[in-house]
């Protein structure tokens, strides 16, 4: 069922009124015998939960500073120098327009929302229903309403819409300052989609968070492609990137949009990251591979690469923040 959902989500108004496109030109649309085959497909993939910690619990999350904890997905808590950045905040029981019926959660958020410390910045990668939570967004707006929304460009409507202040939105290369911070909203290989008629209608993309000490790099939801190569090129290489390994098979239909952990660890070549943290696997099931698989080949292929530091989080556990 959720296979039929999301080939139906893909397909309906396919290539209706696009704007957007990838650097190379492109926007990334799949045929009709393309949804047919992939949803003829017998694949049934294993369903797992993954184990969360605690130990987030051993903070004080407002006062202690300088750590990242996984919450979920593409959710990260990020406290550096007293201020909190949350990435694509996802807290919603689906990722799905409706209550009932769309890929569910797995696992719970990690930390749960009324226990996220004061929040500065929400930095969204795209409209997907499992990157842009709206029901998280507004809930956070209202709970702590100087958080500033940092948003590719087309979303800022719906934000507006829900009566979310303090949100902004960003093409490629612009950037918002502040608190000794810089956002850089930077190009991934992608689309968008919420609705029917709104493909492409909004931006996508990965957020570069520069700092006097060093740079974060939150890469959203992106196919492989040149993009993390000039990202390198134009902002330098972040000491920290989070890089999603999941949501990759089959890979002849997703690969345009979704990278595997082994494209994942070619990313982190390219942007000369000094570590990264695999993302985007183990929250819901939205694809045909079984839920460890990412995490199992993303520990081969760092072991053929065993010069770089590449590893998956537990959701909840502590990173220090060096």
């Amino acid at each position: 069922m959720i296979k039929i959902l999301l080939s139906l989500y893909l397909l309906i108004s396919v290539s209706l009124f696009a704007e957007y496109k990838n650097t190379n030109g492109e926007s990334l649309d799949k045929t009709f015998s393309d949804m047919i085959k992939w949803i003829r497909s017998d694949i049934e993939p294993k369903i797992s939960n993954i184990e969360i910690s605690s130990e987030w619990k051993n903070l004080n999350l407002q006062e202690d500073d300088n750590y990242v904890i996984w919450i979920g997905h593409s959710t990260f808590l990020i406290k550096k120098d007293g201020i909190t950045i949350l990435t694509d905040p996802v807290f919603s029981d689906r990722a799905s327009p409706f209550r009932n019926i769309g890929p569910k959660r797995l696992i719970p958020p990690a930390i749960p929302l009324d226990k996220i410390p004061n929040i500065d910045f929400v930095t969204v990668s795209h409209n997907h229903y499992d990157h842009l939570d709206i029901k998280s967004l507004i809930k956070i707006s209202k709970k702590h309403p100087k958080a500033i929304f940092l948003v590719p460009a087309g979303d800022l409507k719906l934000l507006k819409r829900k009566r979310i202040k303090n949100a902004y939105e960003f093409k490629w290369w612009q950037s918002f300052k502040a608190s000794n911070f810089e956002f850089i909203f930077t190009p991934v290989q992608h689309w968008s989609k919420r609705s029917l008629f709104d493909r492409n209608k909004s931006l996508w993309g990965g957020w570069y968070i520069k700092h006097k000490e060093y740079s974060l790099y939150h890469a959203g939801d992106t196919g492989y492609s040149n993009d993390f190569k000039d990202t390198k090129i134009k902002l330098g290489s972040p000491k920290y990137a989070f890089i999603p390994i999941g949501a990759y098979d089959p890979e002849w239909f997703m690969a345009e949009s979704h990278v595997n952990p082994e494209d994942a660890v070619q990313i982190m070549l390219d942007l000369e990251a000094e570590k990264a943290f695999g993302m985007h696997w183990g929250t819901f099931s939205l694809t045909d591979e079984d839920t460890l698989e990412p995490r199992e080949r993303l520990i081969n292929a760092v072991k053929e690469n065993n010069s770089i530091d590449f590893i998956t989080l537990k959701p909840g556990k502590i990173i220090n923040l060096n």
